[in-house]
């Protein structure tokens, strides 16, 4: 029979050989968070959003430009062709704009990037999306030639310029109420830290 000594050894060395082989070998348990696995997987459309006024605003925004860029689109001669190409322009991006910012905004993905001010964004989206989309329809209702497919690109222009102005209306007061409340968070640390240095006696000794 093996004494006591030689069993201690002999399971000191298989422990320390599992140890070994643990650290070596590539199926390790991770650590990681799974909602950093997940990626985009954990999306969820937000119906609230979609349902308030912001994103009513934005979904008719996007089916309107679309609606006038296809009018556009579906002429085949024009002269002259400025006010055509300009309104095919304005309505594209509008419709590529406002489309990525209606993703971004009914899945949450903007919560994920706050280094940008999203409610300035949006308000200079809309601002600039009403003032050319206006310019556009009146370029193209005085250079048209009275045809079918002008007059619809003019009339679904001008009613993407109304929803676009109501949008930014909506937006520069979200974006006031945004500045009120990063000013008055920004009062009470500042008054917090005061008070933390006020209390602490010995801080002000140093500083003096």
């Amino acid at each position: 029979m093996r004494s006591g000594e030689e069993l201690d050894g002999f399971e000191g060395e298989a422990s320390s050989t599992s140890m070994i082989s643990g650290a070596s070998s590539p199926y390790q348990p991770t650590t990681e968070p799974v909602s950093q696995r997940r990626g985009l997987a954990g999306l969820r459309c937000d119906p609230d959003y979609l349902r308030g006024a912001l994103g009513c605003l934005k979904v008719a925004q996007v089916i309107l430009a679309l609606i006038a860029f296809i009018c556009i689109e579906t002429i085949m001669e024009c002269s002259p062709c400025e006010g055509l190409y300009f309104f095919e322009f304005v309505s594209c991006s509008a419709f590529v704009v406002t489309g990525v910012l209606l993703i971004l905004f009914s899945l949450n993905l903007h919560m994920r990037i706050p280094q940008i001010n999203w409610n300035l964004t949006d308000l200079v989206n809309t601002g600039l999306s009403t003032f050319f989309f206006f310019i556009a329809s009146i370029v193209l209702a005085a250079l048209n030639h009275k045809t079918g497919a002008e007059i619809a690109a003019v009339i679904f222009g001008f009613l993407a310029t109304a929803v676009y102005a109501v949008n930014t209306f909506l937006a520069v007061q979200k974006w006031r109420v945004s500045i009120h409340q990063q000013s008055a968070s920004d009062y009470i640390r500042a008054r917090t830290e005061s008070r933390d240095v006020d209390g602490r006696p010995e801080i002000q000794r140093l500083d003096t």
